[in-house]
């Protein structure tokens, strides 16, 4: 289910060039931006780059793009 909001028109002007930057919709940039302050509130010892990685990683299982890790293992 969607609901409607209202933000102002900065807000709004810099959401659609992220959207065009990265490919996303404008409220796929919005709903990315909310869940990534969501995701930082609640760990506010994480960094913005390390969040980002995580989220990469989950969709690459998601994905099925996985690549094992060789741990290097001496005898």
């Amino acid at each position: 289910m969607s609901t409607a909001i209202r933000i102002s028109d900065p807000l709004a002007n810099k959401a659609r060039i992220q959207s065009r930057v990265f490919h996303r919709s404008l409220s796929g940039q919005i709903e990315y931006w909310a869940k990534m302050g969501e995701i930082l509130e609640e760990n506010p010892d994480l960094s913005f780059a390390f969040v980002q990685e995580i989220m990469v990683g989950r969709e690459q299982v998601n994905a099925g793009d996985l690549t094992p890790y060789q741990f290097n293992h001496e005898d």
